[in-house]
């Protein structure tokens, strides 16, 4: 099962490794990892997606919590919350197919950022099946790169974690 992993951690050097490290130690998969800062410069906020059964995760989190540089892990899972991914897509655009691709990157109200003779670049937010979704369509035009940021996540409601 996916589980979607809000980490706060100090904004220092070889924080990332070492949180890296104690998955790649323990033998666990990350899918997804975003860093960034939060609204304090000194601390950043991790997104991490992960699979696993719930027993695994609860090793994984417990192992976080225990990390020096680490303030607060909360498993967004269970929560109410919103998530979600930028990507940018180099896709094939020759011009007989121009006004079909207008229309799906239309539909799914994304943009095109770069223009070339034979090529567009797409630009797309939303949840990982809407990416998903996009790349799936996009894909028979030829798309030519994709560079995903991965998942952001955030529980939703007034409550604030940092």
């Amino acid at each position: 099962m996916k589980h979607i992993i809000s980490v706060l951690v100090e904004n220092k050097f070889g924080v990332l490794a070492r949180v890296a490290g104690l998955f790649s130690a323990r033998g666990f998969n990350i899918k997804s990892l975003s860093v960034g800062e939060t609204i304090d410069p000194t601390v950043s906020r991790m997104t991490i997606i992960s699979a696993g059964d719930d027993q695994i995760i609860e090793q994984v989190i417990k192992q976080l919590r225990r990390l020096v540089d680490v303030i607060k892990v909360t498993d967004l899972t269970g929560e109410d919350y919103v998530d979600r991914e930028m990507v940018l897509i180099k896709v094939n655009a020759e011009p007989k197919v121009r006004s079909e691709l207008m229309q799906i990157i239309d539909i799914f109200r994304t943009k095109i950022i770069d223009v070339a003779p034979r090529s567009f670049i797409v630009e797309a937010t939303g949840d990982n099946d809407k990416i998903n979704a996009l790349i799936d369509l996009l894909r028979p035009f030829g798309i030519k790169e994709i560079a995903r940021t991965g998942c952001v996540a955030m529980s939703r409601g007034s409550k604030s974690k940092k």
